[in-house]
């Protein structure tokens, strides 16, 4: 069959465009393959068809040289890899190694500064945002795409539709949020957004979110940086340390790997609190 049946256009972004189309990934990685193999075809600066795999390790190492993270290095590496290894059929990537990446443990409020955080928020739309980021385990990029007919009531619980990965699941609905949530369903219809911008048109932006966890946070006084993700953190260490099943916490979160759910284990306090460090066994001088 005709190649073009399958690709109407030869610019080969917009077939490699239409070829993670197909596949069904999300517009996010979409956007992100497409800003690296452009980079790195104008970084070559040669034909397509003369790039080698040499070409390749000296543009992840540029870009290492750079001091991009991990993370970046490995996303222009599945970007490359996906459009020479998938789309053009070369096999570069046998000899070039992915970037190991840096191990940090998540950053978790304690109960009392989520106290605080919540108690510094007057605006109860800001509130229950806040509430549902902590409360439920959300990402921002799925607090903001709540809908009326994503709540059940009757069962308590939230369904978070398409979130990373594109993977439907469900997680806590707070009890403590029921009757704010009962007064939105009162005026909406199913398929509104829960929180949106004023006079009701169009939902809020991840980036009013991030505006608005980092200014409580400030009025609250705590100290560490905090963004809406580190309460997704606070969510599941707090469940994990009430003594939830690690596995549920799994559920709860959308982690694809129970692996990614273990880095939680490493901040739970749990019993920690109740060890006496050595040191206390000597009476300690104060040099300061």
């Amino acid at each position: 069959m005709d190649q073009n049946t399958y690709y109407p256009s030869q610019d080969p972004m917009v077939k490699l465009r239409q070829e993670m189309k197909l596949r069904n990934f999300s517009q996010k990685t979409i956007k992100s393959y497409l800003n690296y193999t452009i980079r790195f075809i104008n970084w070559s600066n040669r034909p397509i068809r003369e790039v080698t795999g040499n070409d390749i390790r000296m543009f992840l190492e540029f870009l290492v040289d750079n001091k991009s993270s991990a993370s970046t290095v490995n996303t222009a590496y599945s970007a490359l890899q996906f459009y020479f290894g998938n789309v053009l059929g070369r096999n570069f990537f046998i000899n070039i190694p992915r970037a190991k990446k840096s191990r940090y443990l998540p950053v978790v409020l304690s109960k009392q500064e989520v106290a605080r955080l919540l108690a510094a928020l007057t605006n109860p739309k800001h509130h229950c945002i806040v509430s549902l980021l902590y409360g439920a385990g959300l990402r921002v990029s799925e607090v903001v795409r709540i809908k009326m007919c994503d709540i059940d009531f009757d069962r308590m619980l939230l369904r978070v539709f398409q979130g990373k990965g594109k993977k439907d699941r469900l997680t806590l609905l707070p009890k403590s949020l029921h009757e704010i949530l009962r007064k939105q369903n009162n005026v909406k219809k199913p398929t509104d957004y829960l929180f949106t911008h004023e006079h009701g048109v169009g939902r809020l932006t991840e980036r009013t979110v991030q505006k608005v966890v980092s200014e409580a946070s400030k009025r609250a006084g705590i100290t560490k940086s905090v963004h809406p993700h580190i309460l997704r953190h606070s969510f599941a260490t707090h469940l994990l340390e009430s003594g939830t099943d690690i596995r549920y916490i799994q559920e709860l979160l959308g982690h694809a790997n129970l692996q990614t759910t273990q880095i939680y284990t490493h901040v739970a306090s749990n019993n920690l609190g109740e060890i006496k460090s050595p040191l206390d066994n000597f009476a300690v001088r104060a040099i300061i």
